[in-house]
């Protein structure tokens, strides 16, 4: 979902020249701007890595929900893929700006008794060591706006559940809602 809003944000945007999408498949977008890359290992971009250079910024957007996941198999995801496609753009294009999004209640100091938010502290940290411009980005609620929706059924469902009040979330609590536009 974040993934969609942030590349529909790149397509709009004038000063945008071309955006090139990695991922696992294929993102139904159609724009002269987008070219798509697909490849099922993120672990190894070495095949693709003449097509990574010369890039100045790249928005990282892959995630998964941590429910029902174990540690090692959600660490993979989260640490080993984000790490292995940031030191690859980091190697090619040493003065990018990495946004690596992320989330609230994301734990810096790697020792929260939650799983997902020491993975996710874990990983930042790690970003933050290599030498491009890294930000982290850590939103709470995202309302998927323009037909954009997640690929998670539980998120989905929950999302239909608090359509009613989303305006409401919104509009009094901005520090912890944002919207797949914003």
């Amino acid at each position: 979902m974040v993934g969609q809003g942030v590349l529909r944000e790149c397509l709009l945007a004038s000063e945008v020249d071309n955006v090139l999408a990695i991922g696992r498949s294929t993102s139904g977008f159609r724009h002269e701007k987008l070219r798509e890359l697909l490849r099922s290992d993120l672990l190894d971009l070495s095949a693709m890595e003449s097509e990574l250079a010369g890039y100045n910024a790249c928005f990282f957007c892959l995630g998964v929900s941590s429910f029902g996941m174990a540690e090692e198999q959600y660490r993979h995801i989260t640490f080993d893929i984000t790490l292995a496609v940031a030191q690859t753009l980091a190697r090619l294009n040493p003065e990018t700006t990495f946004i690596y999004v992320s989330g609230a209640g994301t734990d810096s100091s790697e020792s929260s008794r939650t799983m997902w938010a020491r993975v996710k502290g874990r990983t930042e940290n790690a970003l933050l060591q290599l030498p491009f411009h890294g930000y982290m980005f850590r939103p709470a609620a995202i309302v998927p706006l323009h037909g954009i929706k997640s690929r998670t059924k539980s998120y989905r469902f929950l999302y239909a559940l608090m359509t009613p009040v989303l305006p409401w979330l919104y509009l009094h609590l901005p520090k912890y809602v944002t919207t797949t536009e914003q």
